[in-house]
């Protein structure tokens, strides 16, 4: 059995108190793993191309409001 599997099959035992904290748990983990890989990103500069494009975009005038 994978550690994937095993954990699939620990989830599917909690009870709904114990799978209403995970999911705070994880989607808290989730976010702030999501927030380091962006910040990794911005700081090695492979976000630059795009926010280079927007820029030029938004100067064209190509954009629209929100």
């Amino acid at each position: 059995m994978s550690k994937i599997e095993g954990l699939e099959r620990e989830v599917a035992s909690l009870s709904q108190a114990e799978l209403a904290a995970f999911r705070k748990w994880f989607a808290e983990f989730d976010a702030a793993a999501w927030d380091r890989q962006l910040a990794e990103d911005v700081q090695s500069g492979k976000l630059d191309a795009l926010a280079d494009r927007a820029l030029e975009a938004f100067k064209s005038g190509a954009c629209s409001k929100l």
